[in-house]
């Protein structure tokens, strides 16, 4: 049964009237079964005008007050967590269990903002001078905007919206139109929950409704994660318009895996971590760098088995491990990129080009592949490939490993794999990466620290949830006061000096 997801403006749907459309589609099967509209300029500045409207009210509400909303939000979504999961992999393809367990990670940055009234708070000194009191504040900054990709449609908008509105600010969504009804899903909760009209929108469409949110002068922040180029293009834009922006980008996470290391663990990780969400996430690692040539032929004789006894299949059916690509266009490019490594010279040994399951001939389906022989010229190293596609590189030494790892232009996540204490301090040290994980393959920070990389993987000055979410969305203002007690001190000119 095919059906139109709305807009989400001022509490309660909004029809487009645009005529601007695009098509859902079950990667599972590869039938189009909805309808997204695309905003544009003006539907856009509806919803601004909606958060606008809304704004000085919330900011007003005390901290513990819009607490109470987003704890009730997140007993709802505890109740409804299988339903919004459902819809996660119906549109975006992802095994049910997956789907699960993003929204898990999603409900923990809501349970986290649910401690705002202690977050908001300032710090206070008294006699700074004579009779003079200091102390300062954070303060929301009025309508924000969060773009959202399709690999975490739920997920990913919890790592911002709960925590933009818990500290006073309201939000306009604008989700992936491949897979957007989770956002709406959201969004009825959050009015269940009580949040007043207005505080929470969500806006569907492409480019034309993420550069309206860029452009509108009312909208003072932009948080974006997705790919570099966009990335890079959403700050570069949002910036020049007087906008604060955080947007995060692509991804070639390394995992090095040194001689020492538990080598049973070593492909049990990597397994999950290359393969999980068919490679559709950000921190899923798609390099492994193997310390000598005897480190990487044990590497590919364990890792070759437990890939290709990887179940594939349709995310709904509880034996699958693997879902879908999300699009036919993505699985093309996926099947380009490994056509590239084997013509570059990389030796494949698990292929799955050419996987075909009876019964859903016209889904987007990869199987999983590992490449050997990888090299740092090659374009499956160099570019982020986003599928079930893992590449072993080889290192003659540490210091070779580390090097590549550092000399890659993505700095989002990194692991090391090894026994050795020392060298497992001197590699987290020392690497030039956002997030690190030692014996830990995906080393996404829980809530109440923060998520975001380095170099080409991040562009702005805050990363995401945790204590650096609380400061990207709101401003620090320090207030100095002095009470009058009959004390004169006369005029002066000079420079003020707390003497």
């Amino acid at each position: 049964m095919s059906y139109t997801v709305n807009h989400w403006i001022n509490g309660a749907p909004r029809v487009s009237n645009t005529g601007r459309s695009g098509n859902i589609f079950d990667p599972a099967t590869g039938e189009k079964i909805g309808k997204v509209p695309y905003a544009d300029k003006n539907e856009v500045n509806e919803a601004v005008i909606a958060a606008s409207n809304a704004w000085p009210e919330w900011a007003r509400t005390p901290p513990a007050r819009r607490a109470r909303v987003i704890f009730k939000f997140k007993e709802l979504l505890e109740s409804n967590i299988n339903e919004l999961a459902k819809l996660v992999t119906r549109e975006h393809g992802k095994v049910l269990s997956d789907a699960v367990g993003s929204v898990t990670r999603g409900l923990e940055v809501v349970e986290f903002a649910c401690g705002i009234p202690n977050l908001l708070k300032g710090e206070f000194t008294e006699e700074v001078g004579t009779g003079i009191d200091s102390f300062s504040t954070r303060q929301p900054l009025g309508v924000v905007a969060g773009i959202t990709p399709f690999n975490f449609p739920a997920m990913v908008p919890m790592w911002m919206f709960p925590i933009a509105i818990g500290c006073g600010n309201t939000f306009i969504l604008k989700p992936s139109e491949k897979d957007p009804s989770a956002a709406n899903f959201v969004a009825e909760l959050m009015k269940e929950a009580g949040c007043p009209d207005g505080v929470f929108n969500v806006i569907h469409g492409d480019k034309v409704a993420v550069d309206s949110l860029i452009q509108h002068p009312s909208i003072a922040a932009i948080s974006f994660v997705g790919s570099t180029p966009i990335a890079q293009y959403i700050y570069t834009e949002g910036t020049a318009a007087g906008k604060r922006v955080q947007a995060l980008g692509g991804a070639k996470n390394h995992a090095v895996i040194m001689p020492d290391a538990d080598l049973e663990m070593v492909t049990d990780s990597l397994v999950g971590a290359a393969y999980g969400s068919a490679g559709e996430r950000c921190m899923a690692v798609s390099v492994a760098v193997a310390v000598g040539d005897k480190v990487g032929d044990a590497l590919i004789d364990s890792l070759k088995p437990k890939i290709q006894n990887i179940k594939v299949g349709p995310g709904t059916d509880p034996d699958s491990e693997m879902g879908p690509l999300i699009t036919k266009e993505h699985l093309q490019k996926v099947h380009d990129y490994v056509d590239s490594g084997i013509d570059a010279g990389a030796k494949l040994v698990v292929d799955g080009r050419d996987l075909s399951l009876q019964g859903y001939e016209n889904g987007y389906y990869f199987g999983p592949s590992l490449f050997d022989n990888v090299t740092t010229e090659m374009r499956i190293y160099k570019e982020e490939i986003f599928g079930p596609v893992l590449s072993v590189v080889r290192a003659d030494d540490y210091e070779t490993a580390v090097r590549m790892v550092n000399e890659h232009e993505f700095g989002n996540g990194t692991a090391i794999f090894t026994r050795d204490g020392d060298a497992a301090r001197e590699f987290a040290n020392n690497v030039n990466i956002g997030m690190v994980g030692v014996n830990v393959p995906i080393p996404v920070p829980v809530a109440y620290h923060s998520f975001g990389g380095w170099k080409r993987s991040m562009f702005g000055d805050h990363h995401m949830h945790g204590s650096e979410g609380v400061r990207f969305f709101t401003k620090l203002k320090t207030i100095t006061s002095r009470w009058p007690t009959g004390i004169r001190s006369g005029i002066d000119l000079s420079f003020p000096m707390m003497s």
